[in-house]
């Protein structure tokens, strides 16, 4: 590696982006958003390697990054499967990369460089129920495989370093915690016209609850609506609920939830929005809950509170870790409890008041350039070079 430094070689760092989407109907929000902002902040992050992305999309250009797009789609099996473990292993030996990087649980079983994998939770081992059997049977074979055979792997939470060593016994030394980060455009909305605009031109109550996440099993968006038909037997309670998403595995069942319940009219599903428009349904709402039974980090509730929007969270470790005191926690699996955290917070400025306050100084610890640094700091262990980091 000195020898390719002092020949002026940049060493070639490769990540896999078949993941990222720039449509706003796909459903993988979360994953999209990490490479995304991977893409975005590690070229200045560490400008003495040479970064060549693998995209499916060709207006996925990013400064600092050469690109190669394939001609077929590959974001959805069978090809995605196929362009993973036959064309990715063949384009990083031709491209003759020092490191690749796949961001997204599945490396090529057989690889021509050292990997770098992240793994963002394991639910498809914690919760196998809650997918598809062939997503599941693949994602569990090749993931173990991956993580065993990777140069480095991250986790995006102490949490999910905690589960790689308890589900696939991968030592805890050899996981590298890098946190998600929470972007610069994430911030209140302080100007109540540009909200009550808002409100109008997307139809939206004035008094609204929110949650934003995938439409699938694990977010338990049915206990959310259990807990808000609670809340509605109330007879001065006014909020309507507003579930912002894209579907995915078993959606299907949270609309008969609605219907049993009789929420129809009282629950709102806009679908999935773009990052950009965020700030606004964040700062629309007054309150955003999030009960899921599992994450490996939990960037919504982050965002919610970057916005200045008071939280409710499972108590689950992945989500407590992350929110700290900054908002209330409730057992998932208990809508009555549920309810209670969220009428009490309604019902309580001063604690509407105070979550917000800690939510702002909690959300500031967590940004994509220090992901960036930090996941440069692992290319360049792996690579054999030594390089300080500012903060």
């Amino acid at each position: 590696m000195i020898e390719r430094l002092l020949t002026g070689h940049k060493p070639r760092v490769g990540l896999n982006a078949h993941l990222l989407s720039l449509d706003a109907n796909y459903r993988g929000a979360g994953v999209s958003h990490y490479i995304y902002n991977l893409l975005l902040h590690l070229p200045q992050a560490a400008d003495d390697l040479s970064y060549l992305v693998f995209s499916g999309d060709d207006r996925a250009h990013f400064t600092g990054w050469d690109a190669r797009v394939s001609p077929w789609p590959t974001r959805r099996p069978p090809a995605r499967i196929l362009w993973e473990q036959v064309v990715q292993p063949w384009s990083a030996w031709r491209e003759k990369l020092n490191l690749l990087h796949v961001p997204v649980y599945v490396g090529p079983w057989v690889a021509p460089c050292p990997l770098v994998v992240t793994i963002h939770d394991l639910s498809f081992y914690l919760y196998p129920e809650l997918l598809r059997p062939a997503n599941r049977h693949y994602l569990q074979r090749m993931t173990r495989h991956t993580v065993e055979r990777a140069a480095g792997v991250i986790a995006v939470s102490a949490s999910s370093r905690s589960d790689l060593a308890r589900v696939l016994g991968l030592p805890p030394e050899r996981v590298t915690v890098i946190p998600n980060g929470v972007g610069e455009e994430m911030r209140p909305v302080h100007d109540p016209a540009v909200l009550a605009d808002w409100r109008g031109r997307r139809g939206l109550p004035e008094r609204m609850i929110l949650f934003l996440g995938t439409l699938e099993p694990r977010k338990n968006i049915t206990t959310l609506l259990e807990a808000y038909a609670l809340l509605r037997r109330e007879a001065d309670f006014a909020h309507r609920l507003v579930i912002v998403g894209g579907k995915g595995w078993y959606y299907d069942r949270i609309y008969t939830v609605v219907e049993r319940l009789g929420l129809r009219e009282e629950v709102l599903f806009p679908g999935f929005v773009p990052q950009e428009e965020l700030p606004l349904w964040y700062g629309a709402a007054d309150l955003f809950v999030y009960p899921s039974l599992y994450e490996g980090f939990g960037l919504p509730p982050l965002e919610a509170m970057a916005c200045g929007t008071p939280v409710v969270v499972a108590d689950i470790p992945s989500l407590t870790e992350v929110v700290g005191d900054a908002a209330l926690t409730v057992d998932p699996h208990d809508a009555r409890a549920l309810a209670s955290a969220m009428s009490r917070v309604l019902g309580d400025p001063l604690l509407q008041r105070t979550l917000r306050e800690r939510g702002l100084v909690r959300a500031r610890r967590y940004s994509w350039r220090a992901t960036a640094l930090q996941t440069a700091a692992l290319y360049h262990q792996l690579l054999g070079i030594e390089r300080a980091y500012d903060a």
